[in-house]
């Protein structure tokens, strides 16, 4: 094992991308704090395993590796799948390079490009659906009078035609009412107050959301709880979360077989996780909720835009159900994802912890 100085250990824990110290053996000799977030486990528990037993990389590294260990040199591999066993795989760049007086020790580094360059394009992508949104709003404020004269006239002409002339009527008066419905779909966005913010045990929200779900829509499923009991207090709107949880549970419900099929809640917790803003400022999020079902994934085409305005994977679907979602995670200065294929969908929210100062004047 490596000893490192104090100011090393800071520069050791403050780098923002996993890093992996590995001994001649290809043995995980150590690994920073964000190197523990990306494989979702302890450093105690990594520490002396196999790099290549818990690291699956889309790319025949090892003869690479050996040869750049015996010549001193680094490898630099770009655009490469690189998964954990614990979560979808993620495209990466990485860098191996020799550490400096230790013969035969490497680090790498590993950087997810998909998940950072998301980040970072966040908030402006999200302002800009705001506004789009905001138009919405003000549209459908000015149509839904108009759809309801519709509506009243097409009734009124029932009233005078044969049976065989009413499917006409029928289909005016239904199809005017699915508009007006989503209309008030469109309204909620500007109607939705600021969430009203405290200290938050984020596992009663999803007993709240596991249990409603049980009794209605997802009565068909099996809804698993894999929790951190020892996660800390969230900062947010518990019924504004308790919405967000209950539309990602519906949706998993809808998506399942007929027959049924697996839900789990899992909740961990992830003290690298920070949110890198436009602006540059960093926010801490390092509570996770993981909704996870075994349904039939996402639609490929679909998939990069599902949390924008009138995007759904649903017959019939509206496509305001996740851009709702998205807008009330985001007003809580948090941060949702998604990973889907066919037998796995996750959806991931991380939040930020509850700060002392409300403790204090809770």
């Amino acid at each position: 094992m490596i000893d490192l100085a104090t100011e090393d250990m800071m520069l050791w824990a403050s780098l923002p991308v996993p890093a992996v110290l590995l001994d001649p053996d290809e043995k995980i000799a150590d690994l920073n704090p964000a190197a523990e977030g990306f494989f979702n486990n302890s450093a105690k528990w990594l520490k002396g395993q196999p790099i290549w037993d818990r690291l699956a990389v889309d790319d025949p590294l090892e003869e690479s590796l050996a040869r750049a260990r015996r010549n001193g040199t680094a490898l630099f591999v770009n655009d490469v799948d690189v998964g954990t066993g614990s979560r979808p795989p993620l495209v990466c760049n990485l860098q191996i390079a020799p550490v400096s007086g230790r013969p035969g020790w490497m680090l790498m580094l590993i950087s997810p490009r998909e998940l950072a360059g998301r980040m970072t394009q966040s908030h402006s992508v999200k302002s800009a659906a705001k506004s789009a949104i905001g138009m919405a709003e003000m549209l459908a404020h000015e149509i839904k009078n108009p759809l309801a004269g519709i509506a009243g006239a097409a009734q009124l002409l029932s009233m005078g035609l044969e049976k065989d002339d009413l499917e006409l009527t029928d289909l005016i008066v239904a199809e005017t009412r699915r508009i007006v419905k989503l209309l008030e779909q469109v309204e909620q966005f500007g109607n939705l107050s600021a969430p009203d913010r405290k200290e938050v045990n984020i596992h009663d929200v999803l007993d709240r959301a596991r249990r409603s779900a049980l009794l209605g829509f997802g009565a068909h499923m099996q809804i698993i709880e894999d929790y951190d009991p020892s996660l800390p207090m969230a900062y947010g709107d518990p019924d504004q979360l308790l919405q967000v949880v209950l539309n990602l549970v519906k949706n998993a419900s809808e998506a399942a077989d007929v027959k049924g099929g697996k839900i789990r809640l899992h909740t961990f917790y992830e003290h690298s996780f920070r949110l890198r803003r436009a602006d540059g400022q960093g926010q801490s999020l390092p509570l996770q909720i993981e909704i996870i079902d075994d349904g039939p994934g996402l639609p490929q085409d679909i998939k990069g835009d599902i949390f924008d305005p009138f995007v759904s994977g649903k017959e019939n679907g509206t496509g305001l159900g996740l851009a709702l979602v998205s807008k009330i995670i985001s007003d809580h200065d948090g941060w949702i994802s998604v990973d889907s294929v066919p037998g796995r969908t996750v959806f991931r929210i991380s939040l930020p912890r509850a700060p002392r100062i409300a403790k204090e004047q809770g």
